[in-house]
């Protein structure tokens, strides 16, 4: 098997534009949660969201003009144009690098701007149908970058950011090829804020993942990429490699459309299977980055599924989840989870589980509670589940 090293990564969250104002965010433990502006609040009862405020699209397009894309093309272009920047190919990146992002939405916001054209008797713009297909924003980077190589869209909830990073990884550590740029992005969208307001899934005040008094999640927006190579390319060419991913699991609960297996045996099952792959033992990783919704039911089954699956172990390995922070990110979680715990990995500070006061029982992991902790960190976890019990789990190390 071939191995696999990250040497670019980009991101786009409500901290900011980059890894270095996406760092700084996390090291001060703040929390990018706020009042929506995207839209009209007003008939909700419940208003809070991490937008990407000031978001301005900082890349000179030279293929397609700006005013093509939708918010979804440029969070995604953004992010891959950093990526693609510090992994520093000489003329570019090679042609047949294929691109997998996952996304739960697409370009639902251009989908919701068609049907208001058609509804106000308006010919609707056919723009808006380009942009409202879920293929469309990795087609925009392919055609950006002069990619031929193959294009996926995974759409598998919020597992779907992870999952992309997950294929990119089996392909080139099976050998099939060596070079790919996968992450995963989704947008601060009405559509899907009613939906989850409509499940009661959002919160009141503050989104607090593992605590006592914890009542719904923030929806948040945002892109992450990462630039994956085969060990042996990267070294020929000079590139230096940010982290090595060592491990991927993947399973399905088969239980519930929203509702995880409250044992948490799929998402464990998924867990072992990243292990497995990386060749460790649970006591071998130095912290998890947990998928934390702060949902009653998803933080109560993530506890359990790390318990189930580390033993003695999850009594001391350090857990967050950054959600608190940047919000539910939906396609682009696993991949901005990813890489803000490569952040954390390179940096040796641990991303805090802000907001959380009141330890749960049924959650007893060891929380980092307090933004600015240090730790020696070679292996960490970051996990992924999501609705219809999709479940997603990668493994990296440092370089």
């Amino acid at each position: 098997m071939k191995r696999v090293v990250i040497t670019g990564m980009g991101i786009v969250t409500g901290l900011g534009l980059g890894k270095d104002e996406n760092l700084s965010g996390i090291i001060e433990g703040r929390d990018a949660v706020r009042e929506i502006t995207s839209f009209d609040t007003s008939v909700y009862k419940k208003t809070l969201g991490a937008e990407a405020r000031g978001f301005k699209f900082p890349v000179r397009l030279k293929k397609i003009k700006t005013a093509r894309y939708d918010r979804a093309a440029k969070l995604v272009l953004a992010a891959a144009d950093e990526a693609f920047g510090e992994a520093a190919f000489k003329g570019g990146p090679p042609a047949h690098t294929i691109v997998v992002l996952g996304t739960t939405l697409g370009g639902m916001i251009s989908g919701a701007a068609y049907h208001r054209e058609l509804l106000a008797g308006k010919p609707g713009r056919h723009k808006h149908l380009y942009d409202y297909l879920a293929c469309s924003q990795a087609a925009d980077v392919s055609t950006e970058w002069g990619l031929t190589g193959q294009t996926f869209t995974v759409s598998n909830a919020c597992a779907s950011g992870a999952n992309a990073i997950g294929f990119a990884f089996r392909e080139i550590r099976s050998g099939r090829l060596d070079t790919a740029l996968a992450g995963g992005f989704d947008t601060m969208c009405e559509f899907t804020y009613a939906g989850f307001n409509s499940l009661q899934a959002i919160t009141r005040s503050r989104c607090s993942p593992f605590d006592k008094n914890r009542d719904g999640l923030a929806l948040g927006e945002g892109a992450a990429v990462l630039v994956l190579e085969e060990l042996a390319q990267a070294e020929k060419r000079g590139a230096r490699a940010l982290a090595e991913i060592t491990g991927y699991g993947e399973s399905s609960d088969a239980f519930h459309i929203t509702r995880p297996e409250p044992t948490g045996e799929g998402a464990a099952a998924a867990i072992k299977e990243a292990l497995a792959v990386a060749g460790i033992a649970p006591s071998d990783i130095d912290y998890i980055n947990a998928h934390g919704t702060a949902t009653i039911f998803n933080d109560a089954m993530e506890a359990a599924a790390i318990k189930r699956a580390f033993g003695a172990a999850a009594k001391t390995v350090p857990v967050s989840s950054v959600k608190a922070m940047i919000g539910h990110t939906l396609g682009g979680a696993g991949a901005a989870e990813a890489v803000i715990s490569i952040l954390a990995l390179r940096s040796g500070i641990l991303p805090p589980n802000i907001n959380y006061t009141t330890p749960d029982p049924d959650c007893d992991l060891n929380i980092v509670d307090r933004p600015g902790q240090k730790a020696s960190l070679k292996r960490i976890m970051s996990n992924s589940f999501g609705f219809g019990g999709a479940n997603a789990v990668l493994v990296m190390q440092s370089y």
